[in-house]
């Protein structure tokens, strides 16, 4: 499916944020070989590339419409078309960084111990992913699924909890790790405008259910989902709107 590079970057700081927190967990001196996994628009994939300007840097996406956004500003990011699953690296990294991308995956069971082996001994695998499946945005989106003509075409798509806990995690990592880091924040987004909420997830896991209707069936179960969040949440006295959104962090040093 297409991806919208200003649709996604519509909420850029807010998004940003939990990146800049997993990268200052980031405990490397010097490393030499650096991916960041489902690199989108690149905006993270620099900030790599600028923290270690002696490494070399491999943004990683399977949407071209991501990369040509990414490429269109300079740096010194080789940036490469490959699903983040498959994609291997010449020699291991020092460095496999994963911001709000792995959720999309699935097999989660087998995937982790995977990008361990790409990770050189020493080496550090860095992956944040949204932990808000719980949420209203989440539950509410499953309800309007359900609650239409479109239940039958949607339901497969509608991936309900895509990411584990930290203990199914740690179980995955530790084995090939002489130290893992599991952690979750909640953020408190204050966000301003109209039906934020149902902005946001257009740009991510509302997507693939847009997608998928066309026409008059795309409007009412838009205007449907609209509907229902913004029961769920509701502007304040200021005008603005509060979304709590939970993200999962794991930071993982590989074995010597």
């Amino acid at each position: 499916m297409p991806w919208d590079p200003k649709l996604y970057s519509a909420f850029a700081a807010p998004r940003l944020r939990p990146a800049l927190d997993l990268l200052g967990r980031v405990d490397l001196d010097r490393p030499a070989r650096i991916a960041d996994l489902g690199c989108g628009t690149g905006n993270v994939t620099r900030l790599l590339a600028e923290r270690w300007p002696e490494a070399r840097v491999w943004g990683v996406d399977s949407s071209p419409e991501m990369l040509r956004a990414a490429a269109a500003e300079p740096s010194s990011v080789t940036w490469v078309a490959s699903d983040a699953a498959s994609w291997q690296p010449e020699a291991p990294l020092d460095l496999l960084f994963s911001n709000a991308a792995l959720q999309w995956l699935d097999d989660h069971h087998s995937l982790f111990p995977r990008l361990m082996d790409r990770v050189a001994p020493g080496g550090v695998l860095a992956v944040q992913m949204p932990h808000n499946h719980y949420a209203a945005s989440h539950a509410v989106m499953t309800e309007t699924v359900e609650a239409g003509p479109w239940a039958p075409l949607l339901r497969p798509l509608a991936r309900r909890f895509p990411v584990g806990d930290g203990d199914f995690y740690y179980d995955l990592l530790a084995p090939h790790a002489a130290h893992v880091d599991i952690w979750e924040t909640e953020y408190l987004h204050v966000l301003d405008g109209d039906d934020p909420v149902v902005k946001w997830t257009m740009g991510t896991a509302l997507k693939p259910l847009l997608d998928a209707l066309e026409g008059e069936a795309r409007a009412e179960f838009l205007g449907e989902y609209t509907r229902r969040i913004g029961l769920a949440y509701p502007r304040r006295a200021d005008g603005r709107t509060l979304f709590l959104f939970r993200r999962l962090f794991m930071v993982a040093s590989r074995q010597g």
